[in-house]
């Protein structure tokens, strides 16, 4: 059984195709073909030759078929060849495997980010405004001879 997973609780299997909304707490496993919505605490797993063309809310993500669409994650995304991934991806923490093919912008945003955006620090300062006034440090005897 995949890492993550205690139990599955749903699945959606070979051969089998379904669009719409899909809501569910635990596991599911997807062996088939889902169109439309997922949302979910829980762990999501998408089997070698399934399909998902879906908005993807869930807690973790594991990908061994091909995902369609933007992935928001709140723990995790594994990504294990032969998966595919086309969107967008957004969690705190991104596995991406050899062979698997990844076509979108991915995004780590995790708890260091929130604290950030909390204390409204910028994550890096970049350049100096005009008219930002920056103290020169004092003069000291070496930097007196490398100047001259």
């Amino acid at each position: 059984m995949a890492k993550g997973s205690d139990e599955i609780h749903g699945l959606l299997g070979k051969g089998t195709e379904f669009e719409g909304q899909l809501k569910f707490d635990g596991t599911v496993r997807i062996d088939g073909i889902f169109r439309g919505e997922i949302l979910t605490n829980g762990t999501l797993l998408v089997g070698e030759g399934a399909r998902v063309e879906a908005k993807v809310n869930c807690g973790t993500l594991i990908i061994n078929g091909e995902v369609l669409g933007d992935i928001k994650a709140t723990n995790r995304v594994e990504a294990l060849a032969p998966a595919k991934i086309l969107g967008n991806v957004l969690t705190p923490v991104l596995v991406i495997n050899e062979g698997v093919h990844f076509d979108g912008n991915a995004r780590m945003e995790g708890s260091e980010d929130k604290e950030r955006e909390k204390e409204k620090r910028p994550l890096f300062l970049g350049k100096r405004e005009k008219n930002a006034s920056v103290e020169e440090p004092p003069e000291t005897p070496e930097t007196q001879t490398r100047e001259k």
